[in-house]
C-alpha cells in the first residue's frame, strides 16, 4: 500500500517541522535549561507540545499498519 508510505512521509515532515519550531521557541538551546528552571507550558507552546505527542502516536500507528500490510 503505497499511500501508507506517502502518509508516513508527510507525518514525518510535519513532526520535524513542529520539533524545530519548539526548539527555536525555547531560547535555551537544544538540550534544555539549567536545572531548577523548569516552567509550565502555556498557550501556543502547550498546544504544539500536545500536537507533537498526537502526531507521534499517529506516526507509530501508521508505521505499524505499513508493516502489517506490506
Amino acid at each position: 500500500m503505497a499511500w501508507l508510505n506517502i502518509v508516513q512521509i508527510a507525518i514525518s515532515v510535519i513532526l520535524v517541522t513542529i520539533i524545530l519550531v519548539q526548539v527555536r521557541g525555547q531560547g535555551t538551546g537544544l538540550f534544555g535549561a539549567a536545572e531548577g528552571s523548569f516552567r509550565t507550558r502555556r498557550g501556543l507552546e502547550k498546544t504544539l507540545f500536545q500536537f507533537t505527542i498526537f502526531m507521534v502516536v499517529v506516526f507509530i500507528a501508521v508505521s505499524i499498519l505499513s508493516v502489517r500490510f506490506a
